[in-house]
């Protein structure tokens, strides 16, 4: 069965560089997707159900899709339109260099300094209308501590990622405004579940190498997820700016399950299934992460690495940049890792599909699955619940589907959901967002 959707372009819409944005420029990035090498998170979970682009005139296109497609429109909302002129033999180079930044938004890049800040000059020419501020300066400012002072100090006018540990001294401050929005991104725990034989960085109490890797052990995972204690997360490292969770989406959300409970600690069952996997002196366990990427994400670290040795798995912790971090992930260089997914499109599907769906670069399934899970149960679900029309019935066989992963398999061990939060100068409001996106469109002077 081939199904088409029919799409009309905004009138007036134009590149920064003044060239309309046209059907072919749709064409043009859909058909590019998966041609881009060497993508760290490949894009084509979002445009892998588009068989065909039917350029209609200029304003004028139809998606052609191998059956219905009802968060097609969610998920192509998630790939940057580039021009089919400017971008044709875009390199990366080109993008990080600036010279190709030109899309169709607010604002222009003037100048970008790696590392330092990015200037930016209003596009009056976008087609959202007039916005406040002539230029915004973005200044990238990765410690705590500095962006906080800068704030105080004036230097800087509006921080996002505010240090759990400053935000009640904040909102006090008549100085200050703060602005919270709950997230829809969860920090979870994957493993290793790609190598059968030895692991890298899981050994026995000697530090000799295990003969086989005890995280393919749905008991082992499911030990290591009862000796997680969620709310201590929350309340203690978290400092209460959370929500604990056990699943892929917050309460409220579309696919979120209410049968799925916040699983609660319990070391003593830990252990006992530790023995039952034949561990019954634990073993030994490095887990990485990155110390400048989320939220406490170092301090995390060291909470599971201490619930974990408690239960039995003696645990260190090798914290990095995030660079350094995600990129050896992506290597599956890892036994135990802290990662995230954040919804863009308020849904699971697309979440779902990219970071538990089997490794398939040709589809995009699997795109960010840096632990390798499989379970073709679980993808029969998710993709068959693509293809339904009705929004509640779809919801239902995703909730099946974070069941299978999740509680069945204990694929990965969801930890919590971020809450944002902003703090700016009394003379401005800020309206948040759930995918924590800080945009200066977003920042107005108060009333």
């Amino acid at each position: 069965m081939v199904t088409a959707g029919e799409f009309t372009l905004r009138e007036g819409v134009r590149f920064q560089n003044g060239a309309p944005l046209t059907a072919e420029d749709i064409a043009f990035t859909l058909a590019r997707v998966p041609r881009v090498a060497n993508s760290p998170g490949a894009f084509t979970v979002f445009t892998r159900q588009v068989r065909a682009v039917e350029i209609l005139d200029d304003r004028r296109f139809r998606l052609r899709t191998g059956s219905a497609s009802p968060v097609l429109p969610n998920d192509i909302s998630q790939v940057a339109i580039l021009h089919h002129g400017i971008h044709r033999d875009a390199t990366t180079e080109g993008f990080n260099s600036g010279e190709l930044a030109i899309g169709t938004g607010p604002w222009r890049l003037q100048s970008w300094r790696s590392g330092d800040r990015m200037d930016l000059a209003r596009n009056d020419d976008w087609w959202g209308g007039a916005l406040p501020w002539q230029r915004v300066t973005y200044r990238l400012i990765p410690n705590d501590s500095a962006r906080v002072a800068a704030l105080l100090s004036g230097d800087v006018a509006f921080i996002d990622q505010v240090p759990t540990s400053d935000i009640a001294r904040m909102r006090k401050d008549q100085r200050l405004a703060v602005s919270e929005k709950p997230s829809l991104r969860h920090l979870y725990l994957a493993f290793d579940h790609l190598r059968d034989g030895p692991t890298p960085f899981a050994t026995d109490n000697d530090g000799k190498p295990l003969p086989r890797n005890p995280l393919k052990d749905v008991r082992v995972r499911r030990a290591l997820s009862l000796a997680l204690d969620r709310r201590a997360i929350v309340d203690r490292v978290m400092e209460g700016v959370a929500v604990p969770t056990g699943q892929f989406m917050p309460p409220g959300a579309y696919g979120y399950d209410p049968t799925i409970p916040v699983p609660e600690i319990d070391t003593d069952a830990a252990r006992r299934l530790l023995a039952e996997a034949g561990y019954p002196q634990g073993f030994r366990l490095t887990l990485h992460g990155s110390n400048d990427r989320y939220l406490n994400d170092a301090r995390i670290l060291q909470a599971v690495a201490q619930m974990w040795t408690r239960a039995g798995v003696r645990t260190a912790v090798e914290a990095a940049p995030y660079a350094s971090f995600i990129s050896r992930a992506s290597r599956q260089e890892f036994s135990a890792f802290l990662v995230s997914w954040g919804s863009s499109s308020g849904e699971p599907s697309a979440g779902l599909r990219a970071t538990l769906g089997t490794w398939d670069p040709a589809s995009g399934m699997g795109a960010v699955n840096r632990s390798r899970y499989s379970n073709p149960e679980f993808d029969r679900r998710v993709l068959a619940a693509m293809n339904i029309l009705d929004a509640g019935v779809r919801e239902r066989m995703l909730q099946e589907a974070t069941r299978v992963a999740m509680v069945d398999d204990a694929a990965i061990l969801t930890t919590h959901f971020q809450v944002n939060v902003w703090a700016m100068r009394r003379s401005l409001r800020h309206d948040g967002r759930a995918d924590e996106r800080s945009r200066p469109q977003d920042i107005r002077p108060a009333e």
